[in-house]
């Protein structure tokens, strides 16, 4: 089926589904596959739970007029939402980066909301398969889209700008994160740039630029730039006021400052703070809007939250983890101005032939903090040389706990999201 075609269909239904189990009314069931599944199997069961049609791409599964063959379901789920963002016109701002692109995506569509109808990512839906997700929900009523991207491997950027089309473009950062997919830094910033590529291509686009990233700034070049950070002179500039925990900020626009305390932990947010202040200054959001969206924000799923319980205070950073975002929490908390600290520490994943070196780079940096605790867990970081406990899962630390509780301490928790130091919050 030609895509204009199913694009009328599309035009006929309440939403698009990847999951047979969640069906909305009048819906699309589009027939993905994975490694131990295959979607065109459900499209009866997607049909029966009240989809209007399922698009399959086994023609075993053809048996009725509902049923909708197509030669690639994932190529058909691309083609249909780019089809489906050009023919709305929406402007579409892409964001990606190494660390904080998906708290950076939250603040803008937070500030953004203040004035306008926006769609955004929806958690951290931002790969192959997410991305056309968030566009197929775009309606005429949208004024602005948010759009988070992800990538592990080279050309994965290239890909899904190429489905966005983003008319803006903020690259976070660039670091040392899943270098198995990657090769190296090198590979890192290539991927990532390749959003700034797209938008060269394009007439009138913006990239909102960190000022003082080094990286960004060469890979920007011939680029209109909005241009944030620490520096004075810049579009937004902005300065750490306070960080204890919370961070909170000065920052001057137009020659105006202003000051703005958010539910954020860490001085390092600072830049992803500055970016929702750049955009929504640029798209006209009043200053004591953009507070008021920045001081609501609370973070949420394990990115930065500070959580009091009966015995510990803990900062709960375990949603992700990579060399660049691992040192940068530790050297926060380590300014902390409290006490007695204690750190827990889960491997980081995807490293490739440098998770040694790396781990052992990140145990080296511990033993110049001089926290009163540290907990190491998983293999990669058992293998490197340091004096502290050391537990082989998750599993064996809250064995730990449920036999000695540590209390009375203010704990940093973090690691790879596959390493689940998600669970052990609830234990402290």
């Amino acid at each position: 089926m030609e895509i204009a075609e199913l694009y009328d269909r599309f035009l006929q239904c309440d939403g698009v589904t990847i999951d047979s189990r969640v069906c909305p009314e009048n819906g699309m069931f589009i027939a993905l596959k994975g490694k131990s599944f295959d979607g065109n199997s459900f499209a009866l069961q997607a049909l029966a739970e009240g989809c209007r049609y399922a698009v399959v791409d086994d023609s075993r599964y053809a048996t009725r007029p509902e049923i909708i063959l197509v030669d690639d379901c994932l190529q058909a789920l691309q083609a249909l939402a780019n089809f489906h963002r050009r023919r709305l016109a929406i402007p579409v701002i892409g964001i990606t980066g190494t660390n904080g692109k998906t708290t950076t995506k939250e603040l803008v569509a937070a500030v953004l909301q203040q004035q306008y109808k926006v769609a955004y990512t929806q958690g951290n839906l931002n790969n192959q398969i997410g991305v056309p997700l968030t566009l197929l929900r775009l309606t005429k009523e949208h004024q602005l889209a948010v759009v988070e991207m992800g990538a592990s491997h080279p050309g994965d950027i290239s890909e899904l700008v190429h489905i966005a089309e983003p008319d803006y473009g903020i690259i976070t950062n660039v670091g040392k994160a899943h270098l198995l997919g990657f090769g190296s830094l090198e590979g890192v910033i290539r991927t990532k740039g390749e959003l700034y590529d797209y938008l060269r291509t394009k007439e009138n686009s913006v990239v909102f630029l960190q000022n003082e990233n080094p990286y960004l700034t060469a890979m920007a070049d011939r680029l209109q730039c909005v241009r944030y950070g620490q520096s004075d002179g810049l579009y937004v500039s902005g300065k750490v006021t306070a960080c204890s925990p919370y961070l909170s900020l000065n920052w001057t626009h137009a020659l105006q400052s202003h000051e703005v305390r958010t539910h954020l932990i860490g001085a390092y947010n600072i830049d992803n703070v500055l970016t929702a202040i750049a955009v929504g200054c640029y798209f006209h959001i009043t200053p004591s809007s953009i507070n008021e969206a920045l001081e609501a924000y609370v973070p949420q799923n394990s990115r930065s939250q500070l959580a009091s319980t009966l015995s510990n205070t803990l900062i709960v950073d375990a949603y992700n983890a990579n060399p660049t975002s691992m040192r940068a929490a530790l050297d926060n908390f380590r300014l902390m101005e409290v006490a007695p600290k204690m750190v827990v520490l889960g491997d980081m994943k995807e490293l490739g032939e440098a998770s040694l070196s790396e781990h052992q780079s990140i145990v080296d940096f511990l033993q110049t903090c001089a926290f009163d605790c540290v907990w190491l867990v998983g293999p990669e970081f058992a293998a490197t040389r340091h004096p502290y406990r050391s537990f082989g899962s998750v599993e064996e630390v809250k064995a730990e706990i449920a036999s000695h509780k540590p209390a009375g301490f203010y704990i940093l928790i973090k690691g790879s999201n596959s390493m689940k130091m998600n669970q052990l919050p609830d234990l402290l």
